[in-house]
């Protein structure tokens, strides 16, 4: 509608108007862009410039970093923190506990037992020595002092374990002049008409056949003697000691002439006598008068002998139940030295005869 006064034809048409209006916002829209954008593009020329401006640098990298580290650090922990943890819960997530595996697998966390296997038993065998090697020992060989011979061997099982060895090639059973000599029905006495080059009579020994002994041997018999009567055992009196080659022939010949053949079982043939040797002896009890060979056993000077003339170096040669070794029934009036050592050695182990003792076939008859 146009105000009054003016004239009709200046008033647009509807269509200029909506052109017009259409123009009118399009402009409104490029200028509010415009002022939107403005501002952006001055910060960012104003940060172009401050890059490029030494000053500027400078003031920005001038600023304190005490914090900036301290945070840093505290960051890394906390990143460590986290690190260890989430490893230790993987860990955990990968790996069950024992006894989870365990229940699983089905076994606990005892170690089944195992049985203890055998232990084989290893016998320690003396190590083998030349006896003979033994300076000691050699030179009281050579000078002829067999009880120093002995104990220069370490005793006498040590003498006897080394003679049965063959570790002592040196030392000869049938050496007639020693006091380990072996005669028996298969050993005779080396030469066979052997003598003991010294013979003594023993002392304050009653001596019915006045017969003598080697000087050793003596002084042991005279030893066991006294230690008897001491003892309260008794008196014991020699009824035989030395008895040459000729003396035994005559011996021999009467035991055959009353026993025949049985008379090896109780007498020995010439040159297989140990009294031969001047080392052994056949005793009786005395009490007042002296009594027979057969009666030694069931006295006290029986007794006592069986129990101790070891003690004296005398061994009773001829036991019972030896006679499948030595050929001689049972002589408990027969004794024969060996001295200290070896008679020790014997009693200790045992030995029923001298055959035995040193590892010796038996010999229950003669060759021939």
């Amino acid at each position: 509608m146009t105000a009054p006064g003016e004239p009709e034809t200046s008033r647009p048409a509807p269509g200029t108007r909506r052109a017009a209006r259409a123009m009118h916002d399009e402009a409104e829209r490029r200028a509010r862009a415009e002022a939107t954008a403005q501002p952006v593009t001055t910060r960012r020329a104003a940060r172009a410039a401050e890059l490029f401006d030494p000053d500027a640098v400078h003031a920005r990298h001038a600023r304190p970093r005490t914090w900036t580290r301290a945070a840093l650090v505290a960051g890394l922990a906390v990143a460590a923190a986290l690190l260890v943890g989430s490893s230790a819960a993987l860990t955990a997530m990968v790996i069950p506990p024992a006894e989870t595996v365990e229940a699983t697998m089905g076994f606990t966390a005892e170690p089944p037992a195992v049985a203890q296997l055998p232990v084989p038993r290893v016998e320690q065998s003396p190590v083998a020595t030349d006896l003979c090697a033994v300076p000691d020992f050699a030179a009281a060989l050579q000078s002829g002092d067999d009880q120093a011979a002995v104990a220069a061997a370490g005793g006498g099982e040590a003498f006897r374990a080394a003679v049965v060895a063959g570790s002592a090639g040196c030392v000869d059973l049938g050496d007639s002049a020693r006091v380990w000599t072996v005669v028996d029905k298969l050993r005779p006495a080396s030469p066979i008409d052997y003598r003991p080059s010294a013979l003594v009579m023993p002392e304050g020994v009653r001596n019915i056949d006045g017969g003598a002994l080697r000087a050793d041997a003596a002084a042991a018999l005279t030893s066991l003697v006294t230690a008897a009567r001491d003892a309260g055992a008794g008196e014991i009196g020699l009824a035989s000691a030395f008895r040459s080659y000729e003396t035994q022939q005559l011996t021999y010949a009467r035991h055959v002439a009353v026993r025949g053949q049985q008379a090896d079982q109780v007498s020995a043939r010439p040159g297989h006598s140990e009294h031969q040797l001047g080392l052994g002896v056949d005793v009786v009890p005395c009490a007042g008068a002296c009594g027979s060979l057969d009666d030694l056993a069931g006295t006290a000077q029986g007794q006592w002998i069986t129990e101790h003339a070891w003690e004296h170096g005398w061994i009773v040669r001829y036991v019972e139940g030896a006679t499948p070794v030595t050929g001689y029934l049972p002589e408990p009036w027969h004794l024969r030295y060996v001295g200290a050592e070896l008679a020790r050695a014997y009693h200790e182990g045992g030995w029923r005869s001298l055959e035995e003792f040193f590892g010796l076939p038996p010999a229950p008859d003669y060759a021939h």
